[in-house]
């Protein structure tokens, strides 16, 4: 079984837009063809993809870097490249999609199957057949490919269960697991808890059938990241109906209910309102026998179901298992965090705004358009350069650096490019 890991950042990158080309047709008896460069092929998107037999996020413990294919070259002939097909990235049904630097939520994935755009990749350059205008009879520019969108993600898995097994350490919640299901959860005395959750398949009857999860042991203070804390409390968020066992043995198991439920109204009030069963376990000795009555009266008193069971011997089990089925049916699944297709909004900034910051070395200006822009330039034709200080013209920028002090021969950054400013023309080639 892989090891059990349910966070993990990774970095995605989708594909760059394959370039658009300078080209003009020449064919026999066909004098002054005309430009017939075509246009660059879409990038590929970047989507993570819901596989239903994966339980974990181990597959990304070796590999944390994702890149989608370039789109193809356009061609002559007003060929357009070929678009790059989308990186699909399996995750297993439960993956929380956030991303890192912001803490936004982009995504809950919960359905076999269902898909999430994480990074859109680049347009295709135009070649020049697209700049040809009755003014501009013969083109000699045209566009590099868009870079494709990069991002790093945060996924974070919460089991998907129906029902949860909660109680404190060494509670003989395992057992149980393994006494109901085909799992094969680690069994001993330990004192400690266990490390990573457990599922498995409860059949009632040939048509009854639930998926059982035993979420590791808490103590308290794990509402606050105290021992294994919000790595696990998490994942009870996703069941619909509780079992909370009770050691038996125990010096005080109403003390440990009582301390259990707290640290998951602190967590998450939610959970305080899930339908939840209590099961006293280790009916099977005599001095659990004995403290029985007064639990049961403990736990009635405070407006719980309780049921004396053995999780070694079975004793007990199926009538809990029954009543858990029955509360199942009564409640609602949980709704996803998000809808399925991600909601696009629109910048916080504006596309069009820069920023120039002074530099011992020069003047960088801050721009989003910009900096796509000038990845989008092909700096070795003349009339692509032009273009690109049209540009700057109508942003502004020019004017700004104006104001800002630049003189001739002065280096101005965009993005990774550095460009030679001259009075008479602005930016002028890549140094």
């Amino acid at each position: 079984m892989p090891d059990f890991v349910d966070q993990v950042e990774i970095s995605v990158r989708a594909g760059k837009g394959g370039d658009g080309i300078v080209h003009f047709r020449r064919e026999k008896y066909v004098p002054r063809g005309g430009p017939d460069g075509g246009d660059g092929g879409r990038g590929g998107d970047v989507i993570l993809e819901v596989d239903p037999h994966l339980n974990t996020l181990a597959s990304f413990r070796h590999r944390r870097k994702f890149a989608a294919q370039p789109g193809g070259r356009g061609g002559p002939n007003n060929q357009t490249g070929k678009s790059a097909e989308p990186l699909i990235i399996p995750v297993p049904p439960g993956t929380l999609v956030y991303d890192a630097d912001t803490g936004e939520l982009l995504g809950d994935l919960t359905e076999p199957g269902q898909r999430l755009v994480v990074a859109r990749g680049g347009r295709g350059g135009r070649g020049n057949a697209r700049f040809k205008s009755a003014r501009f009879q013969t083109p000699r520019l045209a566009e590099k490919g868009e870079p494709g969108e990069e991002r790093r993600l945060r996924l974070e898995l919460k089991l998907i269960a129906d029902v949860g097994l909660v109680g404190v350490p060494n509670a003989g919640k395992s057992t149980f697991l393994a006494k109901v299901t085909a799992a094969k959860p680690k069994i001993a005395p330990y004192p400690f808890t266990t490390l990573t959750p457990n599922l498995g398949v409860v059949q009632l009857d040939d048509d009854v059938s639930f998926v059982l999860a035993d979420i590791p042991g808490l103590i308290e203070g794990a509402h606050r990241g105290v021992g294994l804390g919000h790595d696990f409390l998490r994942h009870i968020q996703r069941t619909r109906v509780l079992i909370h066992l009770l050691d038996g043995l125990s010096q005080d198991p109403v003390a440990d209910f009582d301390q259990i439920n707290a640290e998951l109204a602190l967590f998450d009030p939610n959970l305080a309102q899930k339908p939840q069963i209590v099961a006293f376990n280790k009916m099977d000795l005599p001095e659990v026998r004995a403290r029985w009555p007064q639990v049961r009266d403990a736990i009635q008193a405070r407006g719980y179901e309780i049921y004396p069971i053995s999780a070694l011997t079975g004793e007990g089990v199926s009538r809990v298992l029954w009543r858990a089925y029955e509360l199942l049916q009564a409640t609602p699944p949980p709704e996803a965090q998000t809808e399925d297709i991600p909601v696009y909004r629109p910048e916080a900034e504006d596309p069009r705004a820069f920023r120039i910051e002074r530099l011992p070395e020069g003047f960088r200006v801050h721009s989003k358009a910009l900096e796509r822009a000038a990845a989008m330039t092909y700096w070795e034709y003349p009339q692509a350069v032009r273009r690109f200080q049209r540009i700057l013209e109508a942003l502004g920028v020019k004017q700004a650096l104006r104001e800002a002090g630049i003189q001739d021969g002065d280096t101005v950054f965009i993005g990774p490019y550095e460009l030679e400013w001259r009075e008479d023309v602005g930016v002028d080639g890549q140094v």
